[in-house]
């Protein structure tokens, strides 16, 4: 009884922070908005890490003479929400995520209101000072150690290719991963990777299922940095293998993909083990032709604990992900849920004091939607039945999901202090 007073507690407590999550207010909307003053300071913070020169964005937006001949194409992507690239829904669950570049509802008025009035640039004095942003495709985290995978060729024309390379670490000593990022060599080739620590010295290159999983690369997908406190053991003299899923471009294409860790000093013992996981796989998936479907994965929680990230993994035809939770008390509380873009594999990381916690015996409900008609563009093949498998072709419903286990006490504790804030 006492666990399910304590699950019906965080239903509220959800709530009141989906509620509170920061929005501008309307009268914040500038009657008559410009470039300089009101719309670049919007694309700095959202926009141009992807739109600039030499980048993954089609087009720059680094000024005004690159914006101006975008500003309506602008507005109905922002209007969607299909830009910048932060799918998750903003009226459902916890809404307080690290690195959220979305935009609020008056950030999008006022776009709207600025190509209304024929998007003036006003007063260049107005700017605000440019951002110094990284190279593309380098680092975003600072590694302590790099992991690289052979040279692997892929030919300009072959089916795709799935396989396994296993190299040594060169880590001499215990150590806690703090944060890591599988960086692939070649975008374009580079389907997705997965890396795993392997410490059986006889472990064989076809099999990984002794291995203990490290991280994945998949497109839109950058570093994975854990919350403080928290971390993964990287035992000494472990190797990595690299799984990967190669898909030719129509050239000859030599990647080689990095593995980078961020390490916690020697000696160093989180007080919590960081675990993440493809939980709530639906099973076989039936999308039969111009339909939509929807499958449902479960994964039971043993002990209490606190979820602290969510990425929604489908392919193509993947168009919206839930994840539910399923309290021993028969309750539920919808957490999150993501319109999902096959472009874009985004890790939502709750921000540490919203990041929902659970009771003992709380099951993982993953919801997945699959649209198989002629309306969804990402579509290749509306008139064909659709089942699950590795090839891009194929689908999948599955989340990454991470968490860190609690004790009974530490459960209890966390729930006493979201109340007490509350109540404050």
């Amino acid at each position: 009884m006492r666990i399910a007073r304590l699950g019906a507690l965080f239903f509220t407590l959800a709530a009141v922070v989906a509620m509170t999550a920061p929005t501008l207010a309307s009268a914040e909307v500038p009657d008559s908005p410009t470039f300089h003053k009101d719309i670049e300071p919007i694309l700095q913070r959202s926009c141009q890490v992807c739109h600039r020169p030499n980048n993954m964005a089609p087009m720059s937006l680094m000024n005004y003479q690159e914006t101006r001949p975008w500003a309506r194409s602008i507005r109905t992507k922002v209007e969607a929400r299909e830009m910048p690239p932060w799918h998750v829904d903003p009226k459902v669950g916890v809404q307080s995520f690290k690195n959220d570049r979305s935009l609020t509802d008056d950030e999008i008025a006022t776009i709207g209101v600025w190509v209304d009035a024929g998007a003036p640039r006003g007063n260049a004095a107005d700017a605000p000072t440019p951002v110094e942003f990284q190279e593309f495709g380098a680092w975003t985290i600072e590694p302590d150690l790099i992991v690289s995978s052979p040279p692997h060729t892929v030919p300009a024309e072959a089916g795709d290719w799935w396989g396994d390379y296993i190299v040594p670490s060169g880590l001499e000593t215990d150590r806690y991963i703090q944060a890591i990022q599988t960086k692939a060599g070649d975008l374009r080739v580079v389907h997705h990777a997965l890396t795993y620590a392997v410490t059986d010295p006889d472990s064989p290159l076809a099999d990984s299922s002794g291995d203990a999983f490290l991280n994945e690369y998949a497109v839109g997908k950058n570093a994975d940095v854990y919350p403080d406190g928290t971390g993964r053991l990287f035992e000494a003299d472990s190797r990595v293998r690299f799984s990967f899923h190669y898909h030719s471009v129509g050239e000859e294409v030599t990647d080689q993909t990095e593995l980078g860790l961020v390490l916690y000093p020697e000696n160093y013992e989180p007080d919590h083990i960081l675990y993440s996981r493809q939980l709530g796989q639906a099973g076989e998936l039936d999308i039969p032709a111009g339909q939509v479907t929807r499958h449902d994965g479960y994964q039971k929680m043993y002990l209490p604990g606190k979820l602290t990230a969510f990425q929604p993994h489908m392919h193509f035809l993947g168009t919206r992900q839930c994840v539910e939770m399923i309290y021993p008390n028969g309750s539920t509380e919808m957490v999150s849920c993501a319109n999902f873009d096959f472009n874009w594999h985004i890790v939502y990381a709750y921000e540490d004091d919203a990041a929902p916690v659970y009771p003992a015996g709380t099951t993982m409900h993953v919801i997945s939607y699959h649209d198989n008609t002629a309306g969804n563009r990402g579509n290749h093949d509306s008139k064909n039945w659709t089942g699950g498998g590795s090839r891009t072709v194929d689908e999948m419903a599955f989340s990454w999901l991470s968490w860190y286990d609690l004790s009974e006490e530490e459960y209890a504790a966390e729930i006493e202090a979201r109340k007490a804030d509350e109540n404050d």
